[in-house]
């Protein structure tokens, strides 16, 4: 047995050596300094939510590559649930692409076009509909909070594997820095924090993949310990039901074109010309970053059946629980340095998207204008912090189901009005506020009443998918109903750009 193999105690183990104190001071002296940079240029509301739209496309694909889902919800899904997990990422095969294809340049010229500061913005140009715009805006506000929570939980999961200050705690102390920048400097902070940590986990993200293969003996043998104890961990479905995986596949696929944390940064592009590499450069980046997405997943399972841990306490801490006894000091403070750096990275994204909906896109659909924007801005970041916190402290869910919640309500509330109105001319105002007004209150009913185990749906399918088909048809048939308004529902430009 490998000497890093050891038995898991009853709770994980705390590494604040001097080692990691060091690794860990370090990356967040880069992050805070960072942070302070990017708060003296943030002087205006386009500053602080589209990032002066001066961000190059390297920038932009690190910036969007980062998660706590990644790093903590994943493996732990994996763990939990088997090779059905994969349903989630296998779509990313295929979804740069086709989101660089359908969304990407128009949303880039729209935007460069009219001026444009967030997702609902374009909903608002596409239809002439302010209420279209502010129903967009309320579906992005309630899917960035369980997305908030989602990033907080994991937060709280790997502060508290490093200093075992308990979860309420590591919850709470990575809420509290996030903000901080988050304030200062709005996205600008976010994004290039991103890159510096992305390129750092890329490389970290390898050096675990790599010693999880030499010392588990190889995937070969991993596979064969879990098979022996677990056959249907490896099954191409895992645990999940064959419609359960699909479901997934299907939410994470149609879903990415309604992610406004994406599709957000498709404004801040500085040369929209160079979008043409946006795939490519995406998809590497996330090969990169789902190595430990993978390879964590099944080690740990591996390890578990075969004695050398013990089964983690919950699937959240399948990440912390490998890494404080597999992989060698020095690359655990590195990873989870850069874990909890990621993680906040990804909370101020939302956040920022969050803000923009309560001070820019609420006025709008109400027919105001906010005065002293960047002020109201900032407070509103530290309202929806506040909120994404509380829910992962309390809401007891695994960080991965509440990323799938997040995801499937961006999917389902956006992803017609938004990814198909700006491929097809027929479609309504009405379509579109009847599609987002199905997908927010079906998705929002069918979460909570499965959350309160008042119903759920048979053989394991998403309320997210559900939530998802029933959005897209509602479109269609309103749009067909009401298109003989469709034609005058678009202005000139707008037209020209669906056009090119």
């Amino acid at each position: 047995m490998n000497a890093h193999f050891t038995l898991l105690q009853t709770s994980l183990p705390r590494i604040a050596q001097p080692m990691v104190i060091v690794v860990g001071a370090a990356y967040f002296a880069c992050v805070i300094a960072i942070s302070v940079w990017a708060s003296r240029r943030t002087k205006t509301t386009s500053d602080f939510f589209v990032a002066g739209k001066g961000i190059g496309l390297v920038a932009m694909t690190a910036a969007a590559s980062v998660s706590g889902f990644a790093f903590i919800g994943g493996p732990g899904l994996i763990y939990a649930v088997g090779l059905g997990a994969l349903a989630i990422v296998l779509p990313a095969s295929v979804t740069n692409v086709m989101g660089a294809w359908v969304l990407a340049k128009r949303m880039r010229l729209l935007g460069e076009a009219r001026g444009l500061l967030t997702v609902p913005d374009a909903i608002g140009a596409r239809y002439r509909s302010p209420k279209a715009q502010g129903l967009a805006g309320l579906a992005i506000l309630v899917g960035v909070i369980g997305y908030v929570a989602t990033n907080a939980l994991a937060m709280g999961v790997v502060i508290n594997a490093i200093f075992g200050v308990g979860l309420g705690w590591g919850i709470w102390i990575g809420m509290g820095i996030t903000l901080a920048y988050s304030v200062a400097g709005g996205i600008l902070a976010g994004i290039y924090n991103d890159v510096f940590q992305g390129a750092l986990m890329a490389v970290a993200s390898i050096l675990v993949f790599v010693y999880i293969l030499v010392g588990g003996g190889g995937l070969g043998a991993m596979s064969h310990t879990i098979l022996i104890h677990d056959p249907q961990f490896l099954g191409p479905w895992g645990k999940m039901t064959p419609l359960a995986a699909l479901s997934l596949y299907f939410v994470f696929s149609m879903g990415s074109l309604g992610q406004p944390q994406g599709i957000h940064r498709y404004y801040m592009l500085r040369d929209p010309r160079l979008l043409k590499w946006y795939p490519l450069l995406k998809t590497f980046a996330l090969i990169l970053v789902l190595l430990l997405f993978f390879g964590v997943g099944i080690a740990v399972k591996a390890f578990v059946a075969g004695g050398r841990l013990a089964p983690p306490a919950t699937p959240d801490q399948a990440t912390p629980t490998l890494l404080l006894n597999v992989a060698p000091l020095i690359l655990a403070a590195l990873v989870f340095s850069g874990v909890a750096a990621a993680t906040m990275s990804g909370v101020n994204a939302f956040i920022n998207i969050g803000a923009a909906a309560v001070t820019h896109d609420f006025p709008i659909a109400l027919g105001r204008k906010v005065s002293h924007g960047l002020a109201w801005a900032r407070g509103a970041t530290a309202v929806i912090a506040l909120a994404g916190a509380l829910i992962a402290q309390f809401s007891g869910t695994m960080v991965a189901f509440l990323g799938i919640f997040g995801w499937g309500l961006f999917g389902s509330t956006l992803v017609p009005a938004l990814a198909i109105g700006l491929n097809w001319e027929g479609a309504t105002p009405a379509g579109a506020i009847a599609s987002m007004g199905t997908g927010l209150v079906v998705t929002l009913a069918l979460e909570t009443a499965s959350f309160f185990k008042v119903f759920k749906f048979p053989a394991g399918v998403t309320a997210s998918a559900v939530a998802l088909v029933l959005s897209i048809l509602v479109f269609f048939i309103v749009s067909q109903i009401t298109r003989s308004s469709a034609a005058g529902a678009i202005d000139p430009d707008v037209r020209l750009i669906m056009e090119m």
